[in-house]
């Protein structure tokens, strides 16, 4: 179809196109089929394209086929540096396997590695302030021969050193936090982004040749957060949109930045980052299952329905609980990256269970929660994601900005 694009999402288990009209943002026609990871995922990416109609369009394609991108933070302290290195990694698309703070030791290396990273995000340092640390780190990851790429993106003043210090492949970007209670995640997202599309697609080894890593253009996650940060824009409105998968639950807001107001990010020494997500690796619905069930009694939290629906239901909520109160490194320690979520005007439901009828009952499920430690949006307007726009929005946002902004308004 001349005047279209294909946007293509290849997750773990399936794979799903949508054809979308150049002129009007219009979607045209959507497919979904399985991801063909035991032989080679284009053949099941082929297939969900030809059924939309796309083989002669353009190709935007994400993917999380393969365990999607998992990251290790290496930083200076666990609530300044390493937290802001953290939360950059989730806004990346990025699952954080492995934070580590301080002065890295030989023993630290052998957790480093069990963690299996894809690539590791070594930030420390405010601009101008320590440097001894940083550069003892790369030290030992370069000694340790750690072959997985890095990116650097600490103090201004010994970076490129640092860089120099190591054994894989290195990117720099700027500093994460270059003052206190400052975050600038943009360069360092952008280089993740770039390390992902580079080192990681092709190591998975998905599919056999150069095509498939030459069509992926962002970790899904990644995707999905920037239709987010468009939806938000676009109408103007706080945004909270919780993705419920079989094995995890993602949890995406896009806050209003408004100097005067309380509301938003709690404001902290990791600074303040308006739109953020989180990955709760043991929520699902199928994989995820047992993880949910032991998280919603830990959490007090009743199964009323032993159902999907009931396990998505509980999956949500107890991830919007961890979204909202932040989180501790450990007994005693302050919380840190919580998000103030009742000033959000939309909130949007994705996933499976949600797009075959359970939308409705998850999302009041997640609304009516009043025992979570957490003030829920009111008067929010729900909404489900039934043809997988926000990924494709975040796909064009770039290229055709004006059919991105249609895809969202569609919701």
């Amino acid at each position: 179809m001349s005047g279209a694009v294909a946007c293509v999402d290849v997750g773990s288990t399936y794979t799903k196109a949508a054809l979308i009209d150049l002129h009007d943002g219009t979607l045209v026609r959507r497919a979904e089929v399985p991801t063909t990871t035991a032989s080679d995922v284009l053949a099941g990416l082929d297939e969900a394209v030809t059924a939309v109609g796309g083989l002669d369009c353009p190709l935007y394609v994400c993917s999380s086929a393969g365990g999607g991108l998992r990251l290790a933070v290496v930083g200076y302290e666990s609530l300044v540096t390493a937290e802001a290195g953290h939360r950059v990694g989730l806004s990346a698309g990025a699952q954080v396997v492995h934070v580590a703070a301080g002065r890295l030791a030989a023993s630290d290396m052998s957790d480093l590695r069990a963690s299996r990273p894809d690539v590791i995000l070594l930030v420390g340092g405010t601009d101008g302030g320590d440097g001894d640390t940083l550069l003892h780190n790369a030290k030992r990851l370069g000694n340790a021969r750690i072959k997985v790429p890095v990116v650097v993106a600490g103090n201004a003043d010994v970076r490129d050193e640092a860089a120099a210090l190591l054994y894989g492949p290195v990117t720099v970007a700027s500093n994460v936090l270059p003052r206190i209670g400052v975050l600038d995640p943009g360069p360092a997202r952008a280089a993740i982004r770039d390390v992902f599309l580079q080192h990681v697609i092709g190591g998975k080894r998905l599919s056999k040749g150069r095509r498939f890593t030459g069509l992926v253009r962002a970790a899904t996650p990644d995707a999905v957060l920037a239709g987010v940060e468009l939806l938000a824009d676009v109408t103007g409105a706080g945004v909270l949109v919780v993705d419920v998968g079989g094995a995890t639950t993602d949890v995406y807001s896009a806050l209003l930045p408004d100097a005067e107001s309380e509301s938003g990010p709690r404001r902290d020494v990791a600074g303040t980052l308006w739109r953020s997500r989180t990955v709760e690796g043991d929520l699902g619905v199928a994989v995820g299952a047992a993880g949910t069930i032991a998280a919603a009694a830990a959490e007090k939290l009743a199964l009323t329905d032993p159902g999907d629906r009931g396990l998505a239901a509980a999956a949500a909520t107890i991830a919007l609980r961890r979204h909202a109160r932040g989180h501790s490194s450990g007994p005693g320690q302050p919380r840190t990256g919580g998000r103030d979520l009742r000033d959000v005007r939309l909130v949007v439901g994705s996933g499976g269970v949600l797009r075959h009828g359970g939308g409705a009952y998850v999302l009041d499920a997640v609304l009516s929660d009043t025992a979570g430690g957490w003030a829920a949006p009111s008067g929010a307007r729900t909404v489900v994601d039934g043809q997988y726009v926000l990924a494709a929005a975040g796909l064009l946002a770039n290229d055709h900005p004006h059919v991105a902004a249609a895809l969202v308004n569609s919701l």
